[in-house]
C-alpha cells in the first residue's frame, strides 16, 4: 500500500513540476509528510528522509523533462549551467542545515516558504517585467512556434547571487528551485516562459544530483520507497512536458497557487500546534 501511494503522489508531482518548471518536490515533500507523519501510512518518513527522498525523484523528473525539451529547443543550456553554478554551494548549505532540523521547525519554515511562492504566483502576472537586467547583462532572442520573438538575458554576477538562494531553499526543504526562479526568470530576465520552464528543468535535474549526493552522505534517503518513486516520477515529468508543450499552464498554475496556500497554511499550522 505504501508503495502505492507514494507512486500516486510521485506521478503527480513529476507531471505538475515539469508542467510549470517547479522540479516536483513541492509537491512530493508536503504530501508525503502529511500522509506519512500525520496519517500514518509511510513508515520511516521524517523532514531528512522526505527530502532525501525528493532529491534522488527530481534526478529523473529533470532528466525526462530535459530530454523533452531538447527537441524543441526549449532549453538554454548556457543560462542553466550559470544558474546551477549559484546553486551549488547554497544546495550544501542548505543540506546541512536541514541535518539539524525537527518536525515542528521543519514544517513551520516550510509553510512559510509555500505562502510566499504563493503570494508570488499570485502577483507574477500583475508585475511588469523588468528590463533593467536585461539590459545590463549578454542578451539572447529566441522565437517560438507562434513566430512571436523574444530578447532575454541577465548580469551573470546578480544570477549568481539568485541562485544561491534557490541552492539552499532546495537543499534545505527538497525543493526543485524552479517554483522560485521560473517567476525570477520571466519578470526580471524576459525569458520566454517555454524557455524558463525548459532551462528551470535542466537546472533542477544538475541541482539534484549535487543535492542527492549530499542527503546519500547524510543517510537522509530511504531507498526502498525510490522503487516506486522514481518511475512514477520520470514518466510523470514526460506527460507534464508534453502538456506544457501542447496546452497553456495559466489553469494550473492558477490552481497550484490555492494548492501551495492551503498546504502553506496547514504546515505552520502543523508546526506551531502539531
Amino acid at each position: 500500500m505504501e508503495f502505492i501511494i507514494l507512486a500516486i503522489i510521485a506521478l503527480a508531482a513529476g507531471v505538475i513540476g515539469a508542467l510549470v518548471g517547479l522540479g516536483g518536490g513541492i509537491i512530493l515533500v508536503p504530501a508525503t509528510l502529511f500522509i506519512g507523519v500525520n496519517l500514518g501510512m509511510i513508515s520511516g518518513i521524517t523532514p531528512q528522509t522526505v527530502v532525501g527522498l525528493s532529491v534522488i525523484m527530481m534526478i529523473f523528473t529533470g532528466l525526462g523533462s530535459t530530454l523533452s525539451n531538447m527537441k524543441t529547443k526549449t532549453v538554454d543550456f548556457r543560462s542553466g549551467f550559470i544558474f546551477f553554478a549559484g546553486s551549488i554551494p547554497g544546495t550544501l548549505l542548505g543540506a546541512f542545515v536541514n541535518k539539524g532540523l525537527d518536525l515542528p521547525s521543519f514544517n513551520l519554515y516550510f509553510g512559510i516558504l509555500l505562502i510566499l511562492l504563493s503570494i508570488l504566483l499570485l502577483v507574477r502576472n500583475y508585475l511588469k517585467p523588468v528590463s533593467w537586467f536585461v539590459k545590463r547583462g549578454k542578451t539572447r532572442d529566441f522565437t517560438d512556434e507562434s513566430g512571436t520573438s523574444y530578447t532575454y538575458g541577465y548580469p551573470v554576477w546578480f544570477a549568481l547571487l539568485l541562485t544561491f538562494g534557490v541552492g539552499f531553499a532546495s537543499g534545505l526543504f527538497g525543493i526543485g528551485g524552479g517554483s522560485i526562479i521560473v517567476p525570477a526568470m520571466i519578470l526580471l530576465f524576459l525569458f520566454p516562459p517555454h524557455v524558463a520552464v525548459g532551462t528551470s528543468m535542466f537546472m533542477v535535474f544538475l541541482s539534484a544530483i549535487v543535492n542527492s549526493i549530499t542527503h546519500i552522505s547524510l543517510g537522509n534517503v530511504p531507498w526502498i520507497y525510490t522503487i516506486p518513486v522514481v518511475p512514477a516520477a520520470y514518466i510523470g515529468a514526460k506527460l507534464g512536458t508534453k502538456l506544457n508543450q501542447k496546452m497553456k499552464s495559466e489553469t494550473l498554475v492558477f490552481a497550484l497557487r490555492i494548492i501551495l496556500l492551503l498546504l502553506g497554511i496547514r504546515s505552520i499550522v502543523d508546526g506551531i500546534w502539531g
